[in-house]
C-alpha cells in the first residue's frame, strides 16, 4: 500500500517554501478564503497519527469545510511545485488522500509517477500503480507512457522493455503501447535498441512482429536519428523508408527537413520543400516553419518573412512557432529593435508569445538591465518561466561576472514556486565558487545532498572527482 511507502519518508517533510506556494494555490482557487492565513508553515502533520493537527495550522473545526472543494487542478499544480521533490510530492498525495479525503484520478496519480521516475523510486511508483484498482484511477497507457520516459531516460531500456511485457496484465500490451515504447527509446537516444524491436536482425525474433510499423512508428526513427545528430544514419534511413515501400508523409518531410537544417545544409531543406510543393503535399505550419527557418539561415530574414507572407495567402495561418522562429532570426542578426516590434504584434495577430519567445531575446540579449526588465515584463504578462530560462540567465550573469542578478532570479524563482533543479543548483553554486565564496556554495551544495539531487564533483568544496568520474567524462 501507498501508505507504509510514505511512512518510511515521514521524516522528510516539505520545505516552507512549497507549503506555502500550496497555501497561494488555495487562496487563489478560493478554498479557505474565509480563513486567516497561517503564519509560518513549516510542513504538513502526520497524517499516519490520528491525533495530528490539520495541516497549515487551520482551526480543526474548519478542516473538513476548507478542502471539501480540493479538486485535481489545485493538486495537479501542487505537484508540479514538487516537481524536483519526490518526498514531499509523495507525502502530499497520501495527504490530501487520507487527511482531506480527495480522491485521487488518473491524471494525479500519473503526476506523482512521472515525479517518483524521475528520481529512480520506481518501487514506489509500481506500488501506487498496485493500488490503482479502483475504476476511476486505473493504469492507463499514459501511465505506461510515463513510466516508459522515466526508464529510458534512466538509460533502463531493459526495464522499459519488461514493462512494456508487464502491460498485459493490465490489457494494455497493444499497439499504442508498443508506440509509445518505441517513441521514449527514440526521444531519449536509444534509436538503436528501437529499430531492433522494430526491424530484428534475427529474422526468427517474432517477439514483437505481430506490431505494425507503420509511416508513424518510421518517423519516430527518423526524428530518434536526428536527435542523435547521425546525420549519415538520418540519410541513410529515409532511403530505408522507401526501399521498405513506407509511405512518407508530411511529418517524414518536415523531420527530414529539419535534419538538414540542422546539419548546416539549409538550401536543401529549401529543395525538399519545393519537392513537397511538386508532390501536391500541401504544407501545415509546421513544415513552413522549418522552411522559414532555413530560408532565413541562407537568404536572410527579409526572405523568411516574405515566405511568412506567401504562407498567410495561401491560407496557412502562423502559430506562435512561426512568430518565434522569425524572432530568434532578427535576434541573432541583431535587428532588436524588428524582434521587439514583433513581440509587441503577436497579442494582436492572435498569437500570445510564450516562454520561447522571451528566450529567444534572453540567448541574444547583452544588457543585464534589459535582460531583467523583459524578465519582469514576461512574467506581469502572466508567462512563466520554465527552469532552463532560469538556469541559461543564471549562467549568462555568472559568466559576466554578476552575481546580484544571479540571487535576484533566485529569489523569483522561489516566489513562483518552481523548486530548483540540479542544473539550477549547479548554475548557482558555479557562480558562487567563481566569486570566492566558498562557504554559501558549500551550504547550497549540502541542501542540494539533502533533497536527493546529485551535487558536481568540486575541488573547492572539498568533493573531489574519482577516478570513475574522470573515466566517464
Amino acid at each position: 500500500m501507498l501508505s507504509s511507502v510514505i511512512s518510511r519518508y515521514s521524516t522528510f517533510l516539505p520545505s516552507s517554501l512549497l507549503l506555502a506556494q500550496f497555501e497561494n494555490l488555495l487562496f487563489h482557487h478560493g478554498y479557505y478564503s474565509t480563513l486567516s492565513k497561517p503564519q509560518n508553515p513549516t510542513s504538513f502533520p502526520n497524517y499516519d497519527d490520528p491525533n495530528s493537527s490539520p495541516p497549515l495550522n487551520l482551526p480543526a473545526s474548519s478542516t473538513s469545510a476548507s478542502f471539501e472543494s480540493l479538486n485535481p487542478t489545485i493538486v495537479q499544480e501542487t505537484l508540479s511545485c514538487y516537481n524536483n521533490d519526490w518526498r514531499s510530492a509523495l507525502e502530499f498525495f497520501n495527504w490530501a488522500e487520507t487527511r482531506c479525503g480527495f480522491q485521487h484520478t488518473i491524471q494525479t496519480c500519473n503526476q506523482l509517477i512521472d515525479i517518483l521516475g524521475k528520481f529512480f523510486e520506481f518501487d514506489a511508483a509500481w506500488n501506487l500503480i498496485e493500488k490503482m484498482s479502483n475504476v476511476p484511477s486505473m493504469p492507463d497507457h499514459t501511465t505506461f507512457r510515463v513510466l516508459f520516459k522515466r526508464y529510458v531516460s534512466a538509460h533502463m531500456v531493459k526495464e522499459a522493455i519488461d514493462t512494456f511485457d508487464k502491460a498485459e496484465e493490465f490489457n494494455l500490451r497493444d499497439q499504442i503501447s508498443f508506440s509509445n515504447l518505441i517513441d521514449s527509446l527514440c526521444e531519449y537516444k536509444h534509436v538503436i535498441e528501437a529499430e531492433e524491436l522494430c526491424f530484428p536482425k534475427n529474422k526468427n525474433d517474432v517477439m514483437y512482429s505481430c506490431f505494425k510499423v507503420d509511416t508513424k512508428i518510421c518517423n519516430m526513427l527518423l526524428r530518434g536519428w536526428f536527435k542523435m545528430s547521425w546525420w549519415g544514419k538520418c540519410r541513410q534511413f529515409w532511403e530505408e523508408m522507401d526501399s521498405r515501400g513506407v509511405q512518407k508523409d508530411l511529418y517524414s518531410y518536415s523531420i527530414y527537413m529539419d535534419v538538414q537544417c540542422k546539419s548546416g545544409k539549409p538550401w536543401k531543406t529549401v529543395k525538399l520543400y519545393k519537392e513537397m510543393k511538386k508532390k501536391g503535399i500541401d504544407l501545415d505550419v509546421i513544415a513552413y516553419n522549418t522552411v522559414i527557418r532555413a530560408i532565413g539561415i541562407s537568404d536572410g530574414v527579409d526572405v523568411a518573412a516574405k515566405l511568412c507572407q506567401e504562407m498567410i495567402e495561401l491560407g496557412c495561418k502562423p502559430n506562435v512557432s512561426t512568430y518565434n522562429t522569425l524572432i530568434k532570426l532578427m535576434c541573432e542578426n541583431g535587428r532588436y529593435k524588428d524582434a521587439y516590434r514583433l513581440l509587441n504584434q503577436m497579442p494582436s495577430k492572435g498569437c500570445e508569445p510564450n516562454v520561447i519567445t522571451y528566450n529567444c531575446f534572453f540567448g541574444c540579449l547583452e544588457k543585464p538591465r534589459e535582460i531583467l526588465k523583459l524578465f519582469d515584463r514576461m512574467i506581469e504578462s502572466g508567462v512563466r518561466p520554465r527552469m532552463d530560462t532560469y538556469v541559461m540567465l543564471m549562467r549568462k550573469f555568472g559568466r559576466w561576472g554578476f552575481l546580484r542578478p544571479v540571487f535576484i532570479l533566485w529569489e523569483k524563482m522561489e516566489k513562483q514556486g518552481l523548486s530548483p533543479d540540479v542544473s539550477a543548483y549547479n548554475a548557482l553554486i558555479d557562480v558562487l565558487v567563481q566569486k570566492g565564496m566558498v562557504d554559501m556554495a558549500r551550504k547550497y551544495d549540502e541542501e542540494m545532498l539533502a533533497r536527493g539531487l546529485s551535487a558536481k564533483p568540486r575541488v573547492e568544496l572539498g568533493t573531489k572527482l574519482t577516478s570513475a568520474d574522470c573515466g566517464g567524462s
